[in-house]
């Protein structure tokens, strides 16, 4: 049956389409399934450091698993409620437990996760990932910025990745000289009227010394984004669709089949 359960978690069939290939009731393959256990070993660990990324997704309301990738394996991961520091302080504690070190670590930029890996593991490089960046910034631009300096932001964001740390610091720094003045503009309240450029701003400058890590250390080969967890996520949600209804012990249960498989 461990075939069986195999086509049905990975591939796309359904306990029907299982039942008639296999000549047995969809009961007595529930009852199999239910009692499956993977035979994928866990990842070895490597002796030499590895790039780390990680990233959180949901599969319901309450119910989300945060995930550690390095070399194109998922050597960890995590259930979690909400998307915590707790919950990522937990795992990077059970990886150093377990004996994994890391060449460097991409994260996706969430509030306080820069302060948690220099406490936790002070010696590995922190790459942001460069999409999520991308992602910070339209959020307050829009994709379609109205004024001048949120369409010269969109198109220093644009090119992000094609230009180096010194060329993307000197825009910056014309960016905020040339609209300094717009950018200090009232409205009656004396609230600043360009709150959410502002934000954008602040936010480029803040994470500007961890957006460029890649470059400043090119042998260490660091990943610019967490697109190794993220491009993963739509693929394993689609999976678990195709079984719409399964118990959250079940759903867990082939959650963690394609996990250890990816």
């Amino acid at each position: 049956m461990a075939n069986a359960y195999h086509h049905y978690s990975i591939g796309r069939h359904t306990l029907n389409d299982l039942a008639l290939r296999y000549g047995c009731s969809t009961k007595t393959l529930r009852r199999h399934f239910d009692q499956h256990k993977s035979s994928v070993s866990p990842p070895k660990i490597s002796h030499e450091p590895v790039a780390l990324t990680f990233d959180g997704t949901f599969f319901g309301r309450g119910y989300g698993l945060m995930i550690y990738r390095a070399s194109g394996r998922n050597i960890f991961w995590q259930e979690m409620a909400s998307e915590t520091l707790a919950v990522t302080e937990q795992g990077l504690h059970h990886l150093t437990a377990q004996g994994w070190c890391f060449s460097s670590i991409t994260i996706d930029g969430r509030k306080g996760t820069v302060s948690l890996i220099k406490l936790l593991l002070p010696a590995a490089p922190i790459q942001l990932c460069l999409f999520h960046q991308k992602a910070i910034v339209r959020r307050y631009l829009t994709s379609k910025p109205k004024t001048l300096c949120g369409k010269e932001i969109q198109t220093l964001i644009l090119f992000l990745v094609f230009i180096d740390e010194a060329l993307f610091l000197e825009c910056l720094s014309g960016i905020k000289e040339e609209y300094k003045d717009f950018l200090k503009e009232r409205n009656e309240q004396g609230q600043f009227k360009h709150r959410k450029i502002r934000s954008a701003l602040r936010s480029l400058t803040t994470n500007e010394p961890y957006l460029y890590t890649w470059q400043r250390c090119p042998e260490l080969k660091i990943p610019t984004t967490t697109n190794s967890c993220d491009g993963s996520f739509a693929h394993w949600k689609n999976k678990v669709k195709i079984h719409r209804g399964l118990s959250k012990k079940r759903r867990t249960q082939m959650i963690n089949h394609l996990l250890a498989k990816s």
